[in-house]
């Protein structure tokens, strides 16, 4: 199958498991919102609804486990509560033919700030975690961020980790969800300045320097390979906003190429190729463009298939239907694309990486300052 060049307009988030075995996301319209999980093992995808006896929030986040269950955060009052959903039997595959979901309690965490910040705390559910069973979330306030797990523990949402600052992001670094990264911004003489950090989850939230390119530039990190070590990064050390990668662990400089220049610095990766074990350089990696450069939250414009190995990206149309801008590549190189229309409802749609590289694309001349990077930290793993 070959992607479509059709544009997707903005769709509710939609979370696959780490292993790939589940996604979930909110289904519905306007008041008549469902938590639905797609199995996505097995011969074709299918979706099964999880209704309740209410509809849901549309700002409720759904989060898939591998064992089949989803999680789901909402907001209640001044608490923030989690709860597992999981199917019943009946007629439970059918929206608004009453509650076929079962529905297991896990506790709350409170939305008020410990540091006394007049707006309270945002929490948001982290990215499902690599052993598929645990989940996490992040609270952040006005002068430190708590990383609760929420699922795993036997009284409730417990706290793991507090790091000083206001976190954001969120991306994993090794295969059994201990090491954590995440984006840090501290008030600094200068104003606000965000460094990604990795925080061990094992060792009572340790907090370790994870990405130093420059003293005083924003280093975000956008996803990761535990496999090859890959990291994706956007930042402003080259003088302007820019994508670029690096290797965790090595001693090598991050590199920010010039055809990732012209994709534009707010592309987002969302998928890289696993299974490529110290060959960052071979992994396909996958990023979504967002109209006007917004970021998610716009339409989406298409796809950019790269490889670090090369000099050009590939760039092809969103599927229609395409949901959330997300993707899972398998180890032999092909990417998947989750969609829904109005004909397919549950379906996913497969491409290559192309072989044959495309013509360059246009980018401004106007040449990149060189950067003076310091070689990537790894967090400590003893």
């Amino acid at each position: 199958m070959t992607v479509c060049a059709i544009e997707t307009t903005k769709t509710a988030p939609f979370t696959i498991a780490a292993d790939g075995s589940y996604a979930a996301r909110l289904a519905g319209d306007g008041e008549a919102r469902y938590p639905e999980r797609w199995t996505l093992t097995g011969p074709e995808p299918y979706a099964v609804p999880l209704p309740l006896g209410q509809p849901e929030e549309a700002d409720s986040e759904v989060l898939p486990l591998a064992d089949g269950r989803v999680l789901i955060h909402r907001r209640v009052a001044e608490l923030h509560a989690f709860a597992l959903l999981y199917p019943t039997g009946g007629s439970g595959g059918r929206a608004g033919a009453g509650p076929r979901t079962g529905e297991l309690p896990l506790g709350a965490v409170s939305s008020q700030d410990e540091d006394g910040g007049p707006d309270g705390v945002r929490v948001t559910l982290l990215p499902p975690s690599p052993d598929g069973h645990g989940a996490f979330a992040l609270a952040v306030g006005a002068a430190t961020t708590t990383v609760w797990q929420v699922t795993g523990t036997a009284f409730g949402p417990e706290r793991v980790a507090r790091v000083p600052g206001r976190c954001s992001g969120g991306v994993w670094l090794d295969r059994t969800g201990r090491l954590l990264a995440l984006d840090r911004e501290l008030d600094g003489p200068a104003g606000p300045l965000t460094k990604a950090v990795a925080i061990d989850l094992r060792r009572g939230g340790e907090v370790s320097p994870l990405l130093q390119i420059t003293a005083d530039s924003d280093d975000r990190l956008l996803l990761a390979d535990p496999d090859s070590g890959l990291l994706l990064i956007r930042s402003d050390a080259p003088g302007e906003l820019r994508l670029g990668w690096g290797v965790l662990g090595s001693a090598r400089p991050v590199r920010f190429p010039e055809c990732l220049r012209a994709v534009g610095a707010t592309a987002t990766p969302f998928a890289v190729q696993p299974g490529q074990a110290l060959m960052p350089e071979s992994c396909g990696v996958a990023l979504r463009v967002d109209e006007a450069g917004d970021g998610y939250g716009g339409s989406v414009a298409g796809l950019a298939l790269w490889r670090p190995a090369d000099r050009h990206v590939f760039r092809i149309g969103a599927p229609a239907g395409w949901l959330g801008g997300t993707g899972l590549w398998s180890t032999e190189g092909r990417l998947h694309l989750p969609y829904a229309t109005p004909e397919v409802p549950c379906g996913i749609i497969g491409t290559n990486l192309p072989v044959t590289p495309p013509p360059p694309l246009r980018h401004s001349p106007l040449p990149a300052p060189p950067a003076r990077p310091v070689p990537l930290q790894q967090a400590p793993l003893g």
